[in-house]
């Protein structure tokens, strides 16, 4: 997903997918178990860096911030299987809201740009710097969540929870 797409449109968008956006009940248990996937993804990302695992090294890294921010979605009980959803909910919900600073959505936004395109356009060189710099900022990225997480209040999960409900799904032309 590329920064130039509005992400309150593109929520309104995921809204109407099928495995969009869908408001679910808080869950702490499933918050935890996607706090224990990403330190996962943090390990193997430790594992795939000593081994010079270009390919690997984006994948953990993207999928060890995903997983955090998904944790934070699961705590206020919003689900997205979509990632380019999942993604623009981290604008619209929470940067936003300031509850999330907009350096983190910019970074996860490169991780998932740099994971692409060493999963997809492997006829390409890979920025060696620029994956090196994505993988060192991995796990600070994953710390912040946590303390975004512990920090969440009663008050913060309503507010993202009416904002969401009281967003619009897009009309499909001719509807």
């Amino acid at each position: 997903m590329k920064k130039d797409k509005n992400p309150k449109s593109h929520v309104s968008w995921c809204l109407k997918q099928k495995r969009g956006i869908k408001l679910e009940q808080p869950n702490d248990n499933l918050c935890g178990v996607y706090i224990k996937k990403a330190e996962s993804s943090l390990n193997m990302l430790e594992s795939a860096a000593e081994k010079d695992e270009l390919d690997w090294i984006s994948t953990t890294a993207y999928y060890a911030r995903y997983f955090a921010f998904y944790a934070l979605l699961q705590k206020c009980g919003i689900k997205s299987e979509i990632h380019d959803c999942t993604i623009s909910l981290m604008h619209f919900l929470f940067v936003d809201e300031n509850i999330i600073e907009e350096n983190l959505y910019t970074e996860l936004l490169l991780a998932k740009d740099l994971r692409v395109d060493t999963q997809y356009y492997v006829t390409e060189e890979i920025d060696i710097d620029k994956l090196k710099k994505d993988s060192n900022t991995a796990n600070s990225f994953v710390l912040e969540m946590e303390e975004v997480i512990e920090n969440l209040t009663q008050k913060q999960i309503d507010t993202v929870r009416n904002k969401l409900s009281n967003a619009t799904p897009l009309k499909q032309k001719g509807v």
